[in-house]
């Protein structure tokens, strides 16, 4: 079983590389993102990931296929490793990292950070609700908050971050970051934190936040982070999510 998860994770990764770079009909949106269009193609892989998960909270298959993993994960494995709390961060802090050592994404600091912070800030923000409607009780039983899994939504949305500022350089930047993104989800299963359900629904969640943060970013320019020499303003959104708290601030400069 443990051996068919492995392989399902590997194919994850696979299936969402190599779909986001096959060629189809696209609607191009003229602004000062690099290269930046709108795919409805691209909706699929993230939209299966989500309804994957959601057919999961009635599926009695898929339920059962949740237990035995958990059933085989506290067989096998006698102590819980806490890399997940850190490695959830790691792509999309890869991106700032590889940036800071020459070697250029897509976008400018500023752009990017929105971008990166408007996705995080529709992640956490469908996360939270969706925790807070469904109540799914955690594998080790600590609380009713399983669903979808917030630390896999946050790795995968950095994931593909990653994958959208570097994949004009090269795809491993981008297998890279899904690499990381879908361990992470592994060890939230391997700690008995979440269900797989709630790994497959939280990296859909995550991947979609970030695609929506690269199309809409041209209009969020255009009326909210708009500057000019006349009006030398200045704009930031931060969110955050604590795993049990979700707000964000907003800094304006004039």
């Amino acid at each position: 079983m443990l051996k068919t998860f492995l392989l399902f994770i590997f194919g994850m990764i696979s299936i969402c590389i190599c779909a986001q770079n096959t060629k189809s009909d696209t609607i191009a949106v003229q602004d000062t993102i690099h290269n930046l269009k709108f795919n409805y193609k691209q909706l699929i892989i993230p939209g299966v990931l989500i309804g994957y998960g959601f057919i999961g909270l009635e599926s009695d298959q898929l339920k059962g296929y949740n237990t035995e993993i958990k059933e085989e994960v506290n067989e096998d494995i006698d102590h819980k490793i806490s890399i997940d709390d850190f490695s959830q961060w790691a792509p999309a802090a890869s991106v700032y990292g590889l940036n800071a050592f020459g070697i250029k994404g897509k976008n400018n600091l500023k752009d990017r950070s929105i971008i990166l912070a408007s996705s995080y800030l529709m992640m956490s923000a469908s996360v939270f609700a969706l925790k807070s409607i469904t109540k799914v009780e955690r594998p080790d039983g600590s609380s009713n908050n399983s669903f979808p899994s917030g630390h896999t939504a946050t790795a995968f949305a950095g994931a593909e971050f990653m994958y959208q500022e570097y994949k004009d350089q090269s795809i491993w930047y981008g297998v890279a970051g899904y690499a990381v993104a879908a361990a992470t989800g592994m060890f939230r299963m391997y700690n008995d934190r979440h269900w797989l359900t709630d790994v497959v629904a939280g990296a859909g969640i995550g991947i979609l936040s970030t695609k929506t943060a690269y199309w809409i970013y041209p209009y969020l320019q255009n009326k909210v982070f708009k500057s000019s020499k006349e009006n030398k303003t200045t704009s930031m959104i931060m969110p955050f999510y604590n795993g049990k708290e979700l707000g964000c601030s907003f800094v304006r400069r004039f």
